[in-house]
């Protein structure tokens, strides 16, 4: 066996780059985030595009703006936890020989998240408004046990977006109101997996099982993947009211690609020392690399109808265009000459140093919701939502998914004299059915024409979700 292993060398570090991952952001949603503020969360953001009760319809619809009198500020946080995990006898995977591959099921993989964020508005006059926001719009966070079955697939998976949101309001008077936000979002995120040298020290150098084995047991490389970026969308938003009764809203937001910039690292690299009697140390390699992210366009409309002095009803729809995120590639930022391009023979800046297929679709969420005023000072809210998911063909071990309904609960105090409101909402999170997942490597494909691998993993997720918020506003 050790005549071979040194000449494996090469092909060690070739196999290792040939299989270096990108994630499949798959949450029902995308990888949007519906946590933003208590009082919309109580009502399952039902009417959010037609309903502006504080300063946090800067984000909804800035049009709505208009609807308020004077300074207004509010602020608070929304703590989101979800479990993901596979369900024991559901999961199983091969290597990249076709070999099963043991392990566990990668422990609950979705850590608690606290999203906080601020508002404020200015009434400038009787027909200008302006405000500013910051809030976490898109995010998630999903992390593996090192022993986990399917660890050639997936181990971290991070994304973090927080949105500076300066926006404008101006109305007639008589009942219509455009707004106009941007939405200037700072993002980062971190793509990391174990990368299995066994197909092609095989196929590139003719060794054994037994030597892949070995080579693959003895070196676990890792393959981490960090950067970060600023993009920019516009958010527009109408209002109009139909009566003293009934308002709607539509809100329209552009779409942009992050340029995520950053460094790609591949460490535990096996390289050949020429020492018979220790062929084999290992090394790290680090090449300036940038990941595409689409951020998709999206539409929503939404309804406020005040049925009585103590019931109000709210609905509203979002169609998003995730299809745009068709794949997610991981491109050199150094050329043909990068340490990593340079040993996987890369040729040109139009060939990815790694491609996967990820061809969302594109989805709606319905929501409804209403409120009931008890008195001056308390109000009660509850809401409904279902939100699908934009993973069709492809779902991977990075995020597992599923559609979703979303139900909430939700009370407001408010004291009139000192312009005090505060918000507070639960929500839990019903999957449609467990996320089955099927991760195969050609939908990891190689364009450096790598061997063609039998690597392989499937499992069953059980998924839930609960979350809980607190808003404070204050009108001026």
């Amino acid at each position: 066996m050790h005549k071979k292993i040194p000449a494996l060398a090469t092909a060690v570090r070739v196999a290792t780059l040939a299989a270096v991952a990108a994630p499949s952001l798959a949450l029902a949603g995308g990888f949007s985030l519906n946590e933003q503020c208590a009082c919309a969360m109580g009502v399952a953001n039902a009417g959010m595009a037609a309903n502006a009760e504080n300063a946090t319809t800067v984000l909804f619809n800035p049009a709505g703006m208009s609807q308020l009198s004077g300074t207004n500020v509010s602020f608070g946080a929304a703590y989101l936890d979800i479990d993901a995990e596979a369900k024991s006898g559901t999961y199983s995977a091969t290597d990249s020989l076709g070999q099963p591959y043991y392990g566990s099921g990668g422990g609950d993989i979705a850590d608690p998240a606290l999203l906080p964020n601020i508002y404020i508005t200015h009434e400038v006059s009787d027909s200008i408004d302006v405000g500013f926001g910051i809030h976490a719009p898109y995010g998630l966070a999903a992390d593996y046990d090192n022993d986990f079955t399917g660890r050639y697939f997936a181990d971290k998976t991070e994304l973090t977006v927080i949105s500076f949101t300066p926006a404008l309001a101006v109305n007639n008077g008589k009942g219509l109101s455009m707004g106009v936000a941007l939405n200037i979002m700072y993002a980062e995120g971190r793509l990391s997996r174990y990368q299995d040298v066994r197909a092609l020290a095989v196929g590139r150098m003719g060794a054994d099982p037994a030597t892949a084995n070995y080579l693959a047991d003895t070196y676990d490389t890792y393959a981490d993947v960090e950067g970060d970026d600023i993009g920019v969308t516009m958010r527009v938003g109408f209002q109009y009211d139909l009566s003293s009764a009934t308002r709607i809203g539509l809100t329209a937001q552009t779409g942009t690609e992050l340029e995520l910039d950053g460094d790609m690292e591949l460490s535990q690299l096996p390289v050949a020392t020429g020492n018979p009697a220790a062929p084999f140390t290992s090394t790290t390699l680090k090449e300036d690399v940038t990941v595409p992210l689409a951020i998709p366009e999206s539409i929503t409309v939404g309804i406020r109808h005040q049925l009585n002095d103590s019931v109000t009803l709210l609905a509203g729809a979002t169609y998003a265009l995730w299809s745009n995120f068709e794949e997610l590639d991981i491109f050199s930022r150094e050329g043909d000459s990068g340490a990593i391009s340079a040993l996987k023979g890369r040729t040109g800046d139009e060939n990815p140093i790694t491609h996967i297929t990820e061809e969302w679709k594109n989805t709606w969420q319905f929501n409804v919701g209403a409120v009931w005023q008890l008195n001056p000072v308390w109000a009660l809210k509850a809401g409904y939502a279902f939100d699908e998911s934009p993973v069709d063909q492809y779902v991977t071990a990075r995020i597992p998914s599923e559609d979703r309904h979303w139900l909430t609960l939700g009370a407001q105090w408010k004291d009139m004299a000192s312009g005090w409101t505060v918000d507070a909402a639960v929500g839990t999170l019903i999957f449609n059915d467990d996320a089955e997942v099927y991760d195969r490597e050609y939908a990891h494909t190689d364009p450096t024409g790598a061997p063609v691998s039998l690597s392989s993993y499937e499992g069953e997720y059980d998924l839930s979700a609960w979350s809980a918020s607190v808003q404070i506003s204050k009108a001026f």
